[in-house]
Order: C-alpha cells, then structure tokens, then sequence
C-alpha cells in the first residue's frame, strides 16, 4: 500500500515536471499566479519553468527513493528518500526564493 503511494507522488512530481519543462504551467507556480500584470513582466517565466521543472524532478527522484525501499524492503531507503525530500525542499524553496534570479 505504501508503495503505491509513494509511486503516486512520484508520478505527479513527474507530470509537474514535464509541464514546467514544456514551458506551460506557470499558472500552478504559488506566488506567480497571483502576482500583478505588472510583477509578472517583470519576471522570466521561461528561466522560473525550468528552475521549476528541474526542482520537481528532484523531490520526484527523493519520493523513488522512498518507494524503492518498499520494494527491496529496506527501511533506510524510505528514511534516506524522507530526509533527502525534506533537504532538497528547504534548499529548493530557498534557491527559488531569494535574490533575483528570475527578474528580466
């Protein structure tokens, strides 16, 4: 049953991933959608998709770590892939959040 779960998550941070990779989706991004006209011209939608999409490729990869460790029933694996989430989710939303980065 966990596996399952943990294969769905993955899947889904996959599915966001190749949506922000394809260059659409900026609409799902927190804090972009409701930005001003004005806010978002000032920002490079297209660097902010690829950061985007590189960062959900990461915490899908942490979620098949997780689930890997249904498989071989190992449970290290599942602490490895929950503590590597919760790493690559701090840094990520830091890197995404600060400086500008994303500005034109």
């Amino acid at each position: 049953m966990l596996l399952a779960v943990f294969l769905v998550i993955t899947a889904l941070f996959v599915v966001l991933g190749i949506i922000f990779a394809s260059g659409k989706g900026a609409n799902l991004i927190a804090g972009y959608n409701t930005a001003s006209r004005e806010e978002k011209a000032k920002t490079d939608e297209k660097k902010l998709l690829k950061a985007m999409s590189v960062f959900m490729f990461v915490l899908a990869g942490c979620f098949l770590v997780s689930a890997l460790s249904q498989v071989f029933h190992v449970n290290t694996l599942i602490w490895i892939g929950q503590v590597s989430f919760a790493a690559a989710l701090i840094a990520g939303l830091i890197y995404l959040n600060t400086g500008d980065r994303f500005r034109k």
